[in-house]
């Protein structure tokens, strides 16, 4: 199984791209993972923003993938559920997992009609930006949990 994670915009910080990067290269032990990062759109209402960043991230997804979203609204996992989630995916012959994290006006209607599964790292609200780092973070614990390594503890 492939992960994908799509997003919108680029990562500003410095110490997040690399705190990203630290953990994609620790994935990668387990899974094969590739990050497309999709323009911003600036300028336009928010109905309009929402629908041109989704048709980027859209295109940015392989035919046949899974797609998870992620917004504030969505199913909260316990680490142990969201690693069952991905061995449950591994297991059940799933080619491409990819996980979406929306634009500052979250993601249109069609694009959430879409997606598998919607699932919330937490009710408070994060950046951007911050999601990013806490999704790695969580993908590696899940992939540690599923191979019985001490990481979780």
């Amino acid at each position: 199984m492939r992960l994908r994670l799509l997003w919108v915009g680029k990562s500003q910080e410095e110490w997040l791209r690399d705190g990203v990067e630290e953990y994609r290269r620790r994935i990668g032990r387990y899974f094969p993972l590739e990050i497309s990062e999709v323009r911003e759109e600036k300028g336009a209402e928010a109905e309009i923003m929402r629908e041109k960043e989704c048709q980027r991230l859209e295109k940015s997804l392989v035919k046949g993938s899974r797609l998870i979203t992620l917004d504030e609204r969505g199913e909260e996992l316990t680490s142990l559920q969201f690693a069952d989630l991905l061995g449950r995916s591994r297991d059940g012959g799933t080619q491409e997992l990819a996980f979406a994290i929306g634009g500052a006006y979250g993601f249109s209607r069609e694009f959430r009609g879409r997606a598998h599964r919607t699932i919330a790292l937490s009710r408070m609200t994060f950046t951007h930006q911050m999601v990013r780092l806490f999704l790695v973070e969580q993908l590696y614990r899940g992939c540690t949990i599923l191979n019985n390594e001490s990481y979780h503890h």
